[in-house]
């Protein structure tokens, strides 16, 4: 008997490598789900779609595998949008079928008839409509291609009707994988070596784009003898066992890799997109290496840019650039990152009150070794990427391009599901949470071993942090929360609450030995700082401001907390 488009779809995604499909059952893709449940992929029920994009991108970032989701007509479909944007963004190879109105009501304004394309197309590697049941197969083999060559989203649109009907022949199209070498030609590397052989104080910042070529830059920096920077992306490829690492420069980093980024001579950017042009050093030659050639000279202007792979232009250089032997600059900028990581670590309080912290570096000591940390955008994101140490086993995620709110437990959700035998752990916002309460439904019902860590201020606090350096008051930012430890208990999940900082060690330790889903609601000090490597000027003078502003509508106590929270050592 012949098979239908949904069997053929199904068919193409699991001979892909895709093992699961998220989304919300209903109308125009029956047919799809019905096919997903006699193949040997497994359906992901969510509560909210925006919650399966999220789910399919965290379990295809970590894994390197497609994953799919799947949305009705309309709002089905539109739902999907933020989490599958975030995917994008995030280069995770993703499937998503978007299901239309019957092809005979398209055009005429029909109930839930919506142009996904237009949506669509502007974040994705390919966003096509299927036509009639002959291209079943070939389009969704390109897809999946294209998702996994390019790392981003890859939309099919199919109308309802279409998933019942066979093709009059089949193609034998699949699916094919790539691992080019790509590197500049040798006449293009050579103004880059005439520079390196001058010396001076030459630099690294490493961006995701190394998340392959790990020994082929450290290999570099050696021969160089060049501190190496990294972006958020980079963190658990470049941060763990590497002699030459000075952190992140940028509002989330520390001293050194400020200084190596900033106050060099020479600064080579490899598979860097970093796009806050005040962090990049004024009076330096700056080379970018990056397999895109429409990332050259996008976020700062550069003397030297060539197209290629990080590993394969880092091990062309290796072998052709003179080895330095002065370690100066390098010493300078890995003592300056010691005693930042030192103040860090000391950065304790006497007092009962938890600060954000002293939590994440409780997580840090008390997780597995080959633990996964996601972290909502907002302050518990920077606690992450500053205190959650990396060894080559541990892998780290957040919403570092897109930026949005919310992402941390549902991403986690994805990683669980992929990788059961691993310690998830979400670090989640308040305000994130809150945001998409829902499939903790979605978290109990699959019993995932997920553990999700509330850093409860009470706040968004990040905004609150965000008006204050512009010289406001904090205004809107105020969260009225539940018990969050109990609302996790009326629907099967443990929970617990933590106030003061002698309980905090005990409860993380039950709550990573419990097997199933938990959840810590732990209340941390809402007056915290994310302070900057650099402090502007004009940032002191904004938050001077916001103190004046708050002692004249009687807010003096703000401004005390503020103070001993982040000034005052007890």
């Amino acid at each position: 008997m012949s098979r239908n488009v949904a069997e053929i779809m199904v068919d193409v995604l699991v001979e892909a490598g895709a093992q699961r499909c998220y989304g919300v059952v209903g109308d125009t893709i029956n047919q799809l789900t019905d096919a997903v449940r006699r193949s040997d992929m497994d359906w992901v029920h969510v509560r909210h779609e925006e919650v399966g994009g999220f789910a399919a991108g965290g379990e295809a970032a970590l894994t390197g595998e497609l994953a799919a989701c799947a949305g009705t007509c309309g709002p089905g479909s539109l739902h999907f949008v933020n989490g599958l944007f975030e995917t994008h963004r995030n280069g995770a190879p993703v499937v998503f079928i978007a299901s239309q109105v019957p092809t005979s009501e398209l055009g005429v304004g029909f109930p839930q008839d919506v142009d996904q394309k237009k949506v669509y197309e502007q974040y994705s590697v390919f966003c096509e409509y299927i036509v009639n049941p002959e291209q079943a197969r070939r389009m969704t083999v390109l897809a999946a291609q294209e998702a996994l060559a390019k790392g981003g989203v890859a939309v099919l649109i199919v109308p309802g009707d279409l998933f019942t009907q066979a093709p009059q022949q089949e193609l034998p199209w699949r699916v094919h994988r790539f691992d080019p070498i790509i590197r500049p030609s040798a006449e293009e590397l050579v103004p880059i070596i005439e520079r390196l052989n001058q010396g001076g104080r030459i630099s690294i910042y490493a961006g995701y784009g190394c998340a392959s070529a790990r020994e082929e830059v450290l290999a570099l920096a050696d021969r160089l003898k060049a501190p190496v920077a990294w972006t958020s992306r980079a963190k658990d490829f470049i941060e763990h066992d590497n002699p030459f690492d000075v952190g992140m420069t940028g509002v989330f980093g520390l001293d050194g890799g400020y200084r190596a980024v900033a106050e060099c001579d020479t600064l080579i950017l490899l598979g860097c997109s970093f796009a806050w042009t005040q962090f990049y050093p004024d009076n330096a030659t700056i080379i970018q290496v990056d397999l895109d050639a429409g990332q050259i000279g996008r976020r700062h202007p550069v003397d030297i840019g060539v197209v290629g792979s990080v590993r394969d232009t880092c091990e062309a250089l290796v072998q052709t650039v003179e080895a330095h032997k002065d370690t100066r600059w390098l010493d300078e900028c890995r003592e300056a990152y010691a005693k930042a990581l030192s103040h860090a670590a000391h950065d304790s309080r006497d007092d009962e009150l938890i600060h954000p912290q002293e939590l994440t570096m409780a997580l840090d000591r008390l997780a597995d070794d080959n633990a996964i940390f996601t972290a909502d955008g907002g302050s518990p994101m920077v606690w992450m990427l500053r205190h959650i140490r990396t060894n080559g086993r541990r892998r780290t995620m957040a919403s570092l391009v897109h930026g949005t709110m919310a992402n941390a437990y549902p991403q986690a959700l994805g990683i669980a599901k992929a990788m059961p035998d691993r310690q998830v752990i979400a670090m989640c916002g308040d305000g994130g949470l809150s945001m998409l309460m829902g499939d903790l439904l979605t978290v109990v019902r699959e019993q995932l071993p997920l553990k999700l860590v509330i850093f409860n201020n009470e706040s968004l606090g990040f905004v609150e942090i965000e008006q204050k350096v512009e010289g406001l008051l904090d205004a809107y930012t105020e969260l009225n929360n539940p018990d969050f430890s109990q609302l996790a208990a009326s629907i099967g999940m443990r929970g617990r609450r933590v106030e003061q900082k002698h309980e905090l060690d005990g409860a993380i330790s039950e709550l990573l030995a419990h097997e199933g889903p938990a959840l810590l609601d732990v209340r941390v000090n809402r007056m915290e700082l994310v302070m900057p490597p650099k402090v502007e000027s004009g940032e002191v003078a904004s938050t001077a401001l916001y103190s004046a502003k708050a002692m004249l509508n009687g807010r003096m106590d703000d401004v005390v907390d503020l103070v001993k929270s982040n000034f005052l050592k007890r």
